[in-house]
């Protein structure tokens, strides 16, 4: 909507200078225009662009905030802002702010084209640095972190032909180096490593039946509380909760807990299986004692999952005595 007879002369001056390339000119007539009526989005938008076409994109970001500040529902605020915060290599901020005009209008070309090009700069630029990690870790014989670190890579852009070069000079080693590792594993470490594999293949029964392998032959050899035990509970535990075997799950991490009470990866499992058997206010307990323990031990997701079941266990309790 236009605005003020003057802020729109102004703005029409501001149009003229922009026009013959005089971009400083132009500034100080739109705001001109903002100083009369800075609610029209149009002024700041416009002012935006003389800042891009100046290179001064603090000034840019500025302006595009008070255009979306006097309209959150002009989508080229937005647009204005991202090319701001991506010229001053704010890739997160550009992001936040593309993803905010898709909110207004998720089929814009111009902020979908910009948020696909962001994206694939970004991972481009996380593949180059996992591959000088990579290198780094090579040089320094980490060969098991240099493997891993080229996974994390593969995952990120499959096919890339620096990836591949790499782990073409890297696997070799690597497997050479797990095979000799394997050789030197006891009956129950083989046992809890085959589990491993199955279970990063979905094949939960498999891996069910090694870890059970593995603490049969630790329980027998009187170490059911080492740290190897631990493990294949907490991981058989994880597979449980795949085939939805609540009391599987309650069993395993009880067992963990027995010996590690503050493990927090098992109360809020045992939490969830809880739930899973209608015994409510066993995990109701078990989630209090998560969010009694200090937030850098628990993890944000940990302490926001917990709240919301808390809410939500405490929800059902009252409910229950409510109905007895």
């Amino acid at each position: 909507m236009p605005g003020h007879p003057r802020a729109e002369a102004f703005k029409a001056e501001g149009n003229k200078y922009f026009k013959g390339g005089d971009y400083k000119s132009a500034i100080a007539k739109y705001k001109e225009a903002t100083a009369v009526d800075p609610n029209v989005p149009a002024y700041w938008s416009n002012m935006a662009a003389c800042y891009e076409k100046i290179s001064e994109y603090d000034e840019m970001e500025e302006a595009a905030r008070s255009c979306i500040k006097a309209d959150k529902n002009f989508v080229k605020g937005y647009f204005r802002l991202a090319t701001a915060l991506k010229a001053k290599d704010d890739l997160d901020g550009c992001i936040k702010a593309l993803e905010s005009g898709l909110a207004v209008d998720s089929a814009n070309p111009d902020l979908k084209r910009m948020k696909k090009d962001l994206t694939e700069l970004q991972r481009g630029e996380t593949v180059a640095k996992y591959i000088s990690k990579c290198e780094e870790q090579m040089q320094s014989g980490d060969i098991g972190g240099a493997y891993k670190t080229l996974e994390l890579a593969s995952r990120l852009d499959a096919g890339n032909p620096d990836i591949e070069r790499m782990m073409g000079r890297v696997k070799p080693k690597y497997e050479k180096m797990e095979a000799q590792r394997r050789a030197n594993l006891s009956p129950d470490e083989v046992h809890k490593e085959r589990g491993d594999d199955a279970f990063k293949k979905a094949q939960f029964e498999v891996a069910i039946t090694h870890y059970t392998k593995c603490l049969e032959g630790l329980q027998k050899g009187g170490k059911s509380q080492s740290d190897l035990a631990m493990k294949a509970h907490a991981n058989r535990a994880a597979c449980y909760k795949q085939i939805s075997n609540y009391d599987g799950v309650i069993e395993d991490c009880t067992a963990v807990l027995e010996v590690d009470p503050e493990n927090v990866k098992a109360l809020v499992r045992r939490a969830q299986a809880f739930e899973g058997v209608e015994r409510y206010r066993f995990a109701l307990q078990d989630v209090k004692t998560v969010l009694a323990m200090p937030y850098a031990q628990v993890g944000k997701s940990n302490v926001e999952l917990c709240n919301m079941m808390q809410h939500r266990l405490h929800r059902t309790v009252q409910q229950l005595k409510a109905g007895n």
